[in-house]
């Protein structure tokens, strides 16, 4: 018989701690729209957390496996990335994080998982597919490959109280623009709602799938800007977080069997340089431009200049990451790091026999950045040619990283 638990820890900040998501926002959060929170369910002796915060490091995930009471190699830590919440990775993204709110989220974490797992009880789990909401876009491509993929697990007690609801969606968390100054979980925060509605006294978990290249419609570019959008407000947030929720409870569901288990693996990376000039002369070009650019731009432009003179000249080192996959009475759980794009989650997918359902989540167990197929290279822009910056990154990561996270997973998947 399988044993399931779930808990939520609040670690929404006080107002007045600076934002991460938008390089174009300067100014710290003014309140709170929805409580921010770590949410864990552990089954058996495996358990996934998700923080409601841009990413969390290898360095805090690792010592999060390690403090808890679970097995290390058993635990997935994974980021919502919202755009709507405080710094919570050292050194990336542009902005010092506060040391100790990441005391306090990495405390969280480790409390979320013990407390799950200390509620552990007999469970029944059971899975459904649901309808794709038509929510996700290609940002990249119009019309370009979007994981449209919306299950739903139901983990109930004997009684037959509902103990979780676990799901994912692949797109990013980031209806709510530069503008915002309210701390808050974005759409996610109105899906786990509508979920929690239909069950009460259940902890809804909401992971964020392969969303690397999918939002609801507007470009990357776009969050460059500080004006108000209607289509990117807290009632656009709330139509999506419940289409979606809708769409997960209206299938019907089957009852699985079986034990939980956790696989492991590690992919080293290689990186590119993109850019083709010195960095000296790019740290020149970019003040220059500076001079005479509108505020948005002239932020943005100093932002890449600091890039150019103190991380450009670092030759890095292969960089390691973490693959998890995650065996949950035959429904697997395939955790990614970073930002994975659609192409790699299909990729992952068509792996799996016809029928089988699966989780495929990215910002897991670290977020250093975007990871792009080897196919949208040539095409550049945003997520190819300048993300890296953000994320205190000398250079991309190289053409076949995310080809070798797939083939990792594949491989964990089938037990190799």
């Amino acid at each position: 018989m399988i044993e399931a638990g779930a808990a939520v820890i609040d670690i929404t900040p006080t107002p007045g701690l600076p934002m991460s998501g938008f390089a174009a926002r300067s100014l710290p959060a003014s309140g709170a729209h929805d409580a921010l929170t770590v949410r864990a369910v552990v089954i058996g002796d495996t358990a996934v957390i998700v923080a409601d915060v841009i990413g969390i490091d290898a360095d805090m995930s690792a010592r999060i496996r390690q403090r808890c009471v679970l097995p290390a190699g058993n635990v997935v830590v994974a980021a919502l990335h919202n755009h709507g919440g405080p710094v919570s990775m050292a050194g990336r993204l542009g902005i010092s994080a506060d040391p100790a709110y990441l005391e306090r989220l990495e405390d969280a974490c480790v409390a979320a998982i013990d407390k799950a797992t200390a509620r552990r009880r007999p469970a029944t789990i059971s899975v459904a597919q649901g309808s794709d909401p038509g929510i996700a876009r290609n940002r990249r491509h119009p019309g370009g490959p979007a994981d449209a993929s919306l299950s739903l697990l139901r983990i109930r007690s004997m009684d037959g109280r509902m103990i979780a609801l676990v799901t994912a969606y692949a797109c990013h968390p980031v209806v709510l623009a530069a503008d915002n100054l309210l701390w808050t979980a974005d759409y996610p925060h109105f899906v786990r709602t509508v979920l929690e509605e239909a069950h009460p006294g259940a902890v809804a978990l909401f992971m964020t799938g392969c969303a690397g290249d999918a939002n609801t419609g507007h470009s990357a570019h776009a969050s460059i800007s500080l004006g108000a959008n209607p289509d990117r407000s807290f009632d656009a947030a709330e139509r999506i977080g419940r289409k979606i929720a809708e769409a997960a409870l209206a299938t019907a569901e089957h009852v699985l069997s079986g034990d939980a288990v956790a696989r492991n693996g590690s992919v080293v990376l290689d990186f590119e340089r993109r850019e083709s000039e010195a960095p000296a002369d790019l740290e020149m070009r970019w003040r220059n431009e500076a001079l005479d650019a509108e505020p948005a731009r002239k932020s943005l432009l100093g932002f890449w200049s600091q890039w150019a003179s103190s991380i450009a000249p670092i030759v890095p080192q292969p960089f390691a990451v973490r693959v998890t996959v995650l065996d949950w009475c035959g429904v697997s759980i395939v955790a990614l790091p970073g930002e994975i794009f659609a192409q790699t989650a299909l990729s992952i997918r068509a792996a799996f026999g016809p029928g089988q359902l699966a989780f495929v989540i990215g910002f897991a167990d670290d977020n250093p950045g975007y990871i792009p197929p080897a196919s949208e290279f040539i095409h550049g822009g945003y997520e190819v040619d300048e993300a890296h910056r953000y994320y205190g990154l000398p250079m991309t990561f190289a053409p076949g990283s995310a080809e070798a996270i797939a083939d990792c997973a594949i491989g964990l998947v089938k037990g190799v």
